[in-house]
């Protein structure tokens, strides 16, 4: 069951949201890199949080490469619109703490979020983790991550993009093969909020009409925002396409190597862990799956349970 955010006030300026997310989108990736932390500098009148959570989905995340024609062979466009909700673009980032506590978050925000029925934690009470993982491109790590997951008995949402499914089909028919779920992080990882409804819409549909070639399934349902960058018309307009906008509590900076390496990596998770977490991670991170089969083992040792998106799922 989905916690509702807790009505406080908290800074809303934010350096390193997931628009390092950014670096994962096609043809921006060196670019984006060099940026790092500061994508959405452009933004940050309207960023939520503060800093370091911010997921930088990474925008060297994403992705390299021409983006196929939007909409070519796909099914009837959804009829959805954003109506008259208001565009103004935010970025996506939460402040840690080592206190094993949720974090806070805006009321006017905790208001939008549930208006589209999107999410970003899990209950309070519940002792429960949910892991998710970002896919742009890959890296060569994702194997050895879908090792330590199905060797923990551990199912994982992993979101992809265009690119991802162009590239990795044959990965993509494992996560499905066991067990986990494959979400939409759209197909050339744009910023919705600057982009129009139709092509929200078509590139929602390129990545649902790739995943079905490839694995022969459809009811995506899932999303993560690229960039982690959205509006109240984005979030109506997928809502309306059947999608739930999935963000996260924790996140660390690692789509790029940690000076620390897998300790980092590790130690990034396991002091920021707590009740209901969505953990947003980044398989393009070598530390992260040196490290993944520790985090498992020591997140259950800390007592906590791994639970899907289905179960987060009102």
């Amino acid at each position: 069951m989905w916690q509702k955010a807790i009505n406080s006030s908290i800074s809303i300026s934010l350096e390193d949201n997931e628009g390092n997310d950014d670096q994962e989108q096609a043809g921006v990736e060196d670019n984006e890199r060099d940026n790092g932390n500061n994508n959405n500098d452009d933004n940050d009148d309207n960023d939520v949080g503060e800093d370091e959570d911010n997921s930088g989905d990474s925008a060297a995340a994403e992705k390299k490469g021409d983006a196929p024609e939007p909409g070519a062979g796909m099914e009837q466009d959804k009829q959805v619109s954003g109506g008259n909700f208001p565009n103004e673009k935010h970025g996506w980032g939460l402040k840690r703490n080592d206190e094993h506590q949720q974090p806070e978050m805006p009321s006017w925000l905790n208001s939008m979020l549930e208006r589209h029925d999107s999410y970003w934690v899990g209950s309070p009470e519940d002792k429960v983790i949910y892991l998710t993982f970002d896919e742009g491109y890959e890296n060569g790590y994702t194997p050895s991550i879908l090792d330590s997951l199905k060797a923990n008995d551990v199912k994982a949402a992993f979101f992809v993009t265009g690119h991802y499914l162009d590239s990795q089909p044959d990965l993509v028919r494992r996560m499905v093969d066991e067990g986990h779920i494959v979400g939409n992080h759209s197909d050339t990882h744009p910023s919705f909020p600057e982009v129009s409804d139709s092509e929200i819409k078509k590139e929602l549909q390129v990545v649902e009409e790739k995943y079905k070639n490839i694995t022969g399934q459809t009811g995506m349902k899932y999303l993560r925002p690229p960039r982690g960058e959205f509006s109240e018309r984005t979030l109506a307009v997928t809502r309306g396409m059947g999608y739930y906008n999935i963000f996260w509590s924790m996140a660390a900076v690692d789509w790029v190597p940690m000076k620390g390496g897998a300790q980092e990596a590790y130690e990034a998770v396991i002091n920021n862990t707590h009740n209901g977490a969505i953990l947003l991670m980044h398989a393009v991170s070598k530390d992260n799956a040196e490290a993944m089969d520790r985090i498992l083992k020591e997140i259950k040792n800390q007592g906590y349970t791994f639970a899907t998106l289905d179960d987060l799922k009102r």
